[in-house]
């Protein structure tokens, strides 16, 4: 499963643009004028990216856009800082991730579930937690946890160490809040909380190939994207996700045009994108599913609402739309398929209660 902004969103959490406009409200009046700059024709993770370069090039008191080394990794912070606390997930709806998890942990393959998410949030975590769901993020301890590359390259059947198949694997493409950049900014920890105010969180993986070591976890997680993408007849679910990565974006296409046995299933909110409407028609194993409309085997075509159609699954009535593309209603069908009945229902929220029950289930 891969998931994109779209399924933070449906928690309450902003998408990306309305998160570069809290970002840039909570800033003062000298980096709002330079975030302003580096944000002309750009969206907030190149802006990361660019300022991270500009830190690493620039020497002394030579400017790039205006800004000395000092002051673009002073800003890089900044809007780090800025990104997290607009991630606090305290008042979040909780219902949607809560629905994944009740689905995860009655989930059973042969091979173990993989969940990989562009969000820096905390949804997913705390969520899986609630449930008792065991997951591997990539990081081994708990007060300052560290990556372990060998443990999130393992796989299944292989020599050496392996993560047993009941765990759940979340790999976070991009960081997370609670990742935080150690020893000079040279390694990456998770911690047990959103990284606290003055430290330096790692969001975001960095471009910069002149230093490789500031690109770890993000490189090993990014390879561990594509040969999972590769597994030969596997379903990939994307959801909440707007194609908005070019690098990711071509993973994911190169994948389906080698693995022909395999389904990639894409959930799409808004409007068909006719880039990716273009390529699902030359790519028949990629699924496009949108509220009006599919991609469905190369064919393009509107919906029509059966007069049988299950429930929750259409809304608007006859003339109706698929519900699914909409994160809030995946989740809540994923959590039906597993045939247990007890999931939660979109008016409700997890509480002690349930979340002890799912935990029982484990």
């Amino acid at each position: 499963m891969f998931l994109g902004a779209g399924a933070a969103k449906a928690c309450g959490l902003p998408d990306v643009a309305e998160l570069e406009s809290r970002v840039r409200s909570t800033l003062g009046e000298a980096d709002r004028a330079a975030f302003d700059r580096q944000m002309d024709g750009r969206n907030i993770e190149q802006v990361l990216s660019r300022l991270r370069r500009i830190a690493g090039l620039v020497t002394g008191e030579d400017k790039v856009d205006g800004l000395t080394a000092d002051q673009a990794a002073a800003l890089d912070t900044t809007v780090c800082q800025s990104i997290v606390r607009a991630l606090d997930i305290t008042d979040a709806n909780l219902t949607p991730v809560g629905n994944l998890a009740a689905w995860i942990a009655r989930a059973d393959y042969r091979l173990p579930l993989e969940i990989f998410t562009v969000n820096y949030d905390l949804l997913l975590e705390t969520a899986l937690e609630r449930f008792g769901v065991p997951y591997f993020d990539g990081f081994v301890g708990n007060l300052n946890a560290c990556f372990r590359t060998e443990l999130v390259e393992s796989l299944p059947g292989a020599d050496g160490a392996f993560v047993p198949s009941l765990f759940v694997r979340l790999w976070k493409l991009h960081g997370s809040v609670n990742w935080m950049r150690a020893n000079g900014g040279h390694q990456v920890v998770r911690i047990g909380q959103p990284v606290p105010e003055g430290l330096p969180a790692a969001i975001y993986p960095s471009d910069a190939k002149y230093e490789e070591s500031r690109r770890m976890p993000f490189i090993v997680l990014q390879d561990r994207l594509r040969r999972a993408l590769h597994t030969p007849e596997t379903l990939v679910i994307i959801a909440g996700y707007s194609f908005g990565d070019d690098h990711l974006n071509e993973m994911i296409f190169d994948a389906a045009t080698r693995r022909e046995r395999s389904e990639f299933v894409v959930f799409c909110y808004s409007d068909l994108p006719p880039e990716l409407c273009e390529r699902a028609c030359r790519t028949p194993n990629v699924q496009l599913i949108g509220r009006a409309e599919a991609v469905l085997g190369g064919v393009r075509a509107g919906w029509k609402v059966p007069m049988d159609s299950t429930p929750d699954l259409w809304v608007g009535g006859e003339d109706g739309k698929l519900a699914l593309p909409d994160f809030t209603h995946l989740a809540s069908y994923l959590a039906r398929s597993s045939g247990r009945g007890d999931y939660l229902r979109e008016d409700s929220s997890i509480n002690a209660d349930s979340a002890v029950n799912g935990a029982q289930d484990v």
